[in-house]
């Protein structure tokens, strides 16, 4: 373990009794650097995993991440979305995240915690298991080197995929009913009868007879979160400040390429969200596949993005520029749609020449996301459909061991 100190030096080499809480321990009378240890597969990575990592980094100093690799992923869950190179970038691209580690084993080890001087594991309050059923963090539980945080209600890679799948529009509904999680009656007949026909499951968009961690549940976007996620700065006097806009929806390499790209520009990178109906607008059919409040947390949690600015407006304006003191104004290679099929959004940065086109480099788009899962539709079904199965029989027999302690 480590004895790196946050002030200070020590020549200690570990405590030797196999307790990696050092929260507490000083060595020369300085606090000891702590070391937290997250794994998992950080496929779809989406606000959830970033809330994970978050609370993580909260009970320590430096946040440690280990990914499974393809393989290992394909062997106890089901192919990835994403290649392990994909999601390898996307960990180092969440402002919370230290260290990125490919090739992390499927159960955790007190053996990978030492290699990597890390003190103890953190994984939310859900349960992982291996393909034989086998819960990947039964060592560092028995070595009391494990902590658990909250997991985020309201969203996961099941449900995330199950949206694309079943083109479902309720994620991102309007007006009264705008936190209603209810289907519509036809959709749900149509759903219904493309299931029977194909022997499908739901892909975590009922939260009836589901999973209690996959299972679709409502997600309900608070200040407290928004703050969270958020650096709470200001740029400082004399700082370059950027702006780009866009829907940013299923938050991915290719996004991520592009900030990293624009904030290079400046000193301060403050992103413009669209509305779900103005997305809508433009890319049609049930995007975006993540409703606005889900997007200004995945973009917040990016480290390259300072601030959001939540229901930009899609034609950028004058008071817009004014007001946040923009220096430049940025756009990806991707087609730009004119508002209402004759108004450039970027007119009136392109008048006062501070309008730049960026190439990241990187061809990956919301569009290729959905392809992927469609191509592999059966794939990640029985995929999920296995994996629901087990967490459901893990969740019910933690129930029979609760009550047999509370009986006895």
């Amino acid at each position: 373990m480590s004895d790196k100190l946050v002030n200070g030096t020590c020549s200690s080499n570990g405590n030797g009794n196999g307790n990696g809480d050092a929260s507490n321990k000083k060595c020369n009378g300085t606090r000891k650097e702590v070391r937290v240890w997250c794994d998992g597969c950080y496929d779809m990575v989406h606000f959830g995993h970033a809330n994970s990592l978050r609370q993580a980094k909260a009970l320590g100093d430096k946040v440690i991440v280990g990914i499974h690799t393809d393989e290992e992923i394909t062997k106890h869950k089901g192919p990835p979305v994403f290649t392990e190179e994909e999601r390898v970038k996307m960990v180092k691209g969440i402002k919370w995240v230290d260290e990125v580690v490919l090739g992390a084993p499927y159960v955790t080890t007190l053996e990978v915690l030492d290699q990597n001087d890390c003190d103890f594991c953190v994984h939310g309050d859900d349960i992982t298991m291996t393909a034989e059923g086998v819960d990947t963090y039964h060592l560092v539980k028995s070595a009391n080197r494990y902590k658990e945080v909250k997991r985020t209600a309201g969203v996961s890679t099941t449900d995330l995929v199950g949206r694309m799948l079943l083109l479902t529009r309720n994620h991102f509904r309007q007006g009264s009913a705008e936190y209603d999680i209810e289907k519509e009656a036809a959709k749900l007949l149509k759903i219904q009868q493309l299931q029977s026909r194909l022997g499908s499951s739901n892909m975590g968009q009922d939260s009836a007879a589901k999973s209690p961690w996959t299972g679709c549940s409502q997600f309900l976007p608070t200040t407290q979160k928004i703050i969270q996620f958020s650096d709470g700065k200001s740029p400082n006097p004399g700082d370059k400040i950027v702006y780009v806009a866009g829907a940013f929806d299923l938050f991915h390499v290719g996004h991520l390429d592009f900030l990293e790209k624009a904030r290079k520009l400046g000193d301060y990178l403050i992103v413009g969200l669209h509305t779900d109906p103005v997305v809508n607008s433009y890319k049609g059919s049930n995007y975006p596949i993540m409703n606005l409040h889900e997007r200004v947390l995945s973009v917040l949690a990016c480290k390259f993005v300072n601030e959001v600015v939540i229901g930009a407006p899609y034609c950028v304006t004058e008071e817009l520029l004014d007001h946040f003191k923009i220096d430049v104004v940025c756009h990806g290679r991707t087609p730009i749609a004119l508002e209402d099929g004759k108004v450039d959004p970027y007119a009136v940065p392109k008048t006062r020449a501070i309008f730049e086109l960026i190439d990241s480099g990187n061809d990956m788009t919301t569009e290729r996301i959905v392809e992927r899962i469609i191509l592999h539709r059966l794939e990640y079904e029985r995929r999920n459909q296995a994996k629901e199965k087990k967490e459901i029989e893990a969740f019910e027999a933690l129930q029979r061991q609760k009550q047999t302690q509370k009986a006895g």
